[in-house]
């Protein structure tokens, strides 16, 4: 029988209900798993970036390892808007994932003219359930995650990770 006034969830541990490690996307933030792992040092650096083509000038996300247009592999680093506007957004306020406070808060962001990234859906952060409209400005927000013990050459190796979300401009 479980304990009823057990206080905490036992299990991989979630950073203010902001992430949990079984649902990272890109496990291996270091340079030696990850052929992407400048992203992750630019979101370190408070940057948001991307992979664009340096042969036919495509503005790819999420970043890769070649151009999704013309198969080139010679790419570069480029830096994305840091703040959107709210498009339409969900809020999900039972069946969160066990780690997940509700509401989780998804929205489709719009980056305005011109913007190397026109849209992208995003989880939003430090955010309560009914205070977001339409229209709303958000900006870039970088936090850390629990890290990954990763064997490298027989020595165990922990590597700081980061990941991104929005939160509202208040």
């Amino acid at each position: 029988m479980a304990d009823e006034n057990m206080a905490e969830i036992v299990g991989t541990p979630a950073l203010d209900g902001t992430y949990i490690s079984e649902m990272d996307m890109w496990p291996f933030e270091c340079q030696e798993f990850n052929r992407i792992y400048p992203f992750y040092e630019n979101l370190r650096a408070g940057k948001f970036t991307t992979t664009k083509c340096q042969k036919c000038g495509h503005i790819a996300y999420p970043p890769g390892v070649i151009c999704p247009k013309c198969w080139s592999d010679e790419l570069e680093w480029v830096e994305l808007p840091q703040k959107a506007r709210i498009v339409t957004f969900t809020e999900t306020q039972a069946g969160a994932p066990i780690g997940f406070p509700s509401p989780i808060i998804m929205a489709w962001l719009n980056f305005g003219e011109g913007a190397p990234l026109k849209h992208l859906l995003a989880r939003i952060v430090n955010c309560k359930e009914g205070e977001l409209n339409e229209g709303d400005e958000v900006k870039f927000v970088v936090f850390d995650v629990p890290s990954h013990p990763i064997e490298i050459k027989k020595e165990t190796k922990i590597c700081d990770r980061v990941y991104y979300a929005f939160e509202p401009v208040k």
